[in-house]
């Protein structure tokens, strides 16, 4: 991590924090997102069995200017979970911001440390029991050296959260970047680097696929560090699904979810049943990697992992016990964008896909509350004359659906 590339990667992110944030917008809304939303960590890591009481020791690898860190931080707090949350980076500058926003919120349970996951293996930290890597395994000589050191410190039992760039989705980018080497050579200071950048983007030709690409805004929104980060970063790969797989699996690490599953699942995407029984004969990766090919607008891709030898299985959602719970919007909302066909519409990137609900689920949803177990739910609903088999068809139905695309998951364990 010593090469000249690295050091130009060090200095663009002392003089651009990455992503570009303003503490005192902590006070107008919370960001959010995938991976280390604590409603995913809690189900697709753990199961939904680890108990909520327990403390959790997680680390954000490579932390910026404190995006995963400040949620899940403020997450921990607002749903009484127990535990510190470990930044880390080794960036002055995205150490400042993410402080000051963390102050902005009063929050008290994060740690900080300023250092290079690369570090890790002897830095002296304790085990943790999540690990998130956003965003940064891609920027590294040898991705595969940064998973060892975060292995390396990933508790018995633990997962990681991991976003990757993804090549189709990302089309046009990589264009751009050949052209900026070519204009605005790395070994210039960033400034200079970015006066260019801007001036090419003012005068971008209509026919560059970077123009019609709207899988992403760093260019257009994302202000100075958004547009260097696209377009002048010294190292960055993307990732297609096989690679990432290949990725994975060297490091002996099984992939419990992609965010979000169902964007994964060609099917949802090829209604002609011959194409689906084709699709059906392919394994997990194949179908992946076909979703991704089919769809071309991937520019990510957020994996949760844990080691394969301890994959454990997942609380069972057709318990009594169970007790749904929203992801980020109410299932009472979720509810009340049903159309009258049955039918939610999600956007998948600028991709609209409508998903059929079986006619119970409105009702269902009406009654998730993020407290109340499957149990309560049923019997709420029997009172108004629907049979348990009924029920419990619909739910089934409703749950796959749902909880395959993030919006409707397990709580954990008191």
């Amino acid at each position: 991590m010593s090469d000249a590339t690295d050091a130009r990667l060090a200095a663009q992110y002392e003089s651009y924090p990455y992503p570009q944030r303003d503490p005192k917008d902590e006070s107008k809304r919370l960001i959010v997102g995938s991976p280390s939303h604590l409603r995913e960590i809690d189900w697709w890591v753990f199961g939904a069995r680890r108990p909520r009481s327990r403390p959790l020791r997680a680390l954000i690898a490579g932390g910026g200017t404190g995006d995963a860190t400040i949620m899940l931080a403020a997450h921990m707090v607002r749903w009484g979970q127990p535990g510190t949350v470990t930044y880390l980076d080794r960036s002055a500058a995205a150490l400042r911001i993410a402080q000051a926003r963390a102050e902005a919120r009063g929050l008290t349970n994060i740690v900080w440390h300023r250092a290079s996951l690369l570090d890790l293996p002897s830095a002296g930290l304790e085990p943790f029991d999540y690990i998130d890597c956003c965003g940064v395994l891609h920027h590294l000589p040898d991705p595969a050296e940064g998973l060892a050191a975060l292995l390396s410190v990933l508790a018995p039992g633990g997962g990681l959260g991991l976003m990757v760039y993804a090549p189709h989705g990302r089309t046009g980018v990589y264009m751009v970047q050949d052209a900026l080497r070519l204009l605005a050579p790395p070994d210039e200071p960033p400034a200079a680097r970015l006066d260019t950048a801007k001036r090419v983007m003012r005068h971008l030709p209509a026919s560059n696929w970077l123009r019609s690409n709207r899988n992403f805004a760093d260019h257009l929104t994302g202000g100075d560090a958004g547009l260097y980060d696209l377009l002048l970063n010294p190292r960055d790969r993307a990732f297609d699904i096989p690679a990432l797989h290949a990725l994975l699996h060297g490091a002996a690490l099984a992939v419990t979810a992609l965010m979000e599953p169902m964007r994964y699942d060609p099917a949802a995407y090829l209604p002609d049943p011959k194409l689906r029984a084709r699709t059906a004969a392919l394994d997990p990766v194949g179908r992946a990697a076909l979703a991704e090919a089919l769809t071309a607008n991937m520019s990510t891709h957020v994996a949760y992992c844990v080691r394969a030898a301890e994959r454990v299985e997942p609380a069972d959602a057709m318990d009594d016990a169970a007790v749904p719970v929203a992801r980020e919007m109410p299932a009472g909302e979720v509810a009340r964008a049903i159309r009258p066909d049955g039918t939610l519409s999600f956007l998948f990137d600028g991709l609209r896909v409508p998903v059929a609900l079986p006619p119970l689920a409105a009702a269902i949803l009406r009654q998730i509350d993020n407290t109340r177990g499957l149990g309560e739910i049923a019997a709420a609903l029997a009172e108004r004359g629907t049979p348990r088999a009924t029920f419990n068809r619909a739910w089934r139905e409703t749950w796959d659906k749902l909880s395959a695309l993030n919006r409707i998951l397990l709580a954990p364990p008191p």
